[in-house]
């Protein structure tokens, strides 16, 4: 069994704020993923929104990735539609509208307006910058409280199993017109795939049946703990052997299922990506090293894309009821997992206005409901 994990203890933050409420608001000091490594090409920008922020990601040519708010502090004109240069203060994001220049910490490198009588210090004028890593071929962005942009992170992006093979070997991606938080519901329910995913090759309303699955804590959520996958399941048929799956989540908003064949795996990797507090992206990520997967993938990207619509028109469905404000019902078993969520969310807000470790408050438990 895996205990649970703790994040390290975080400066309080003042003023303090209480835990925003489900469906509202975002969950700070968090890495967010951005874009894979390979789609940031060196010397490009590229505009993104993130949290309601404009964020610009780039790639200086000697390799660095970094990312600024996408605001030219002169007069506003987005940073993104400039282009990278080096005049001799090594490489520089260049706006386009006046041609300010600056560093990839952020700060002003040269004013080209000013003649040499003109005193004025260009160091004094700052853009903020966003921590950024990269790490198993994925680009993440560090979105903190404070709105200065002064906070650096305290701990590392999440590191996932299976992550072989080389590079992603699929990856499809949609927006939907969801807040996060009714993203990461509908990600991990698990009683709407009979009657929203129908499909002759995955299962029908017809197969359900009983279903218990043990959970334990991890870092910053929770795993459904490895076990044999349903029987009502025909897609891990063709993977054949004997596969065990697990299936994690963790906060933000980051769920895999790692499945093991033998020595061959797969790793289906989802990730929300809040747009605004009306719009979130999903991206699905696939590595593999099982021979079937190469196979496999052309009609594994239909999947993909199905399941993306068909979770994208439940969404809008939804939406057409949510837009009225209603209260929402969460029962046991089938709702714990987002209740859990809710919970995980509470408690990081709380520890890190509280300047405390995060206190993983999931405990082991085996749900059961129907799919």
């Amino acid at each position: 069994m895996t205990p649970p994990a703790t994040a390290s203890v975080a400066t309080p933050r003042e003023p303090r704020t209480p835990p925003a409420a489900f469906g509202k608001g975002f969950l700070r000091d968090a890495w967010y993923f951005v874009a894979l490594a390979r789609d940031v090409a060196p010397g490009s920008l590229r505009r993104q929104e993130l949290l309601g922020e404009p964020v610009l990601l780039g790639r200086t040519r000697a390799g660095e990735v970094f990312a600024l708010r996408d605001i030219c502090p002169h007069r506003a004109a987005p940073l993104s539609a400039g282009r990278i240069v080096d005049k001799g203060e090594g490489e520089t994001v260049e706006c386009p509208y006046h041609g300010w220049r600056f560093r990839t910490d952020g700060g002003c490198a040269a004013i080209p307006s000013l003649v040499e009588s003109q005193a004025f210090e260009t160091d004094r004028i700052r853009v903020r910058r966003y921590p950024v890593q990269e790490s198993q071929g994925l680009v993440f962005v560090w979105m903190g409280s404070d709105p200065r942009g002064d906070g650096e992170p305290d701990h590392e992006p999440p590191q996932f199993p299976g992550v072989v093979g080389g590079g992603a070997k699929l990856v499809e991606w949609m927006e939907f017109d969801s807040h996060i938080d009714h993203a990461v519901i509908g990600l991990m329910d698990p009683a709407h795939g009979p009657f929203v995913h129908q499909q002759w090759w995955w299962r029908s309303e017809h197969s359900m049946h009983e279903k218990a699955k043990a959970f334990e804590p991890r870092e910053h959520g929770f795993a459904m703990v490895r076990h044999a996958p349903s029987s009502n399941s025909r897609l891990y048929r063709i993977l054949g052997g004997a596969p065990a799956t697990e299936i994690t989540f963790r906060l933000p908003g980051y769920r895999w299922e790692h499945i093991q064949v033998g020595e061959r795996q797969v790793l289906a990797l989802t990730c929300l990506t809040p747009i605004t507090e009306t719009k979130t992206r999903i991206t699905q990520i696939f590595w593999s090293d099982h021979w079937v997967f190469a196979l496999a993938r052309p009609f594994l990207r239909l999947g993909v894309v199905a399941f993306l619509k068909q979770d994208g028109g439940m969404v809008n469905l939804q939406n057409e009821g949510l837009r009225y404000d209603p209260a929402l019902i969460w029962i046991d078993d089938a709702d714990r997992q987002a209740k859990w969520y809710q919970q995980l969310k509470r408690e990081w807000e709380r520890s890190r206005g509280e300047g405390r470790p995060f206190a993983n408050p999931v405990q082991p438990a085996v749900l059961r409901w129907k799919s």
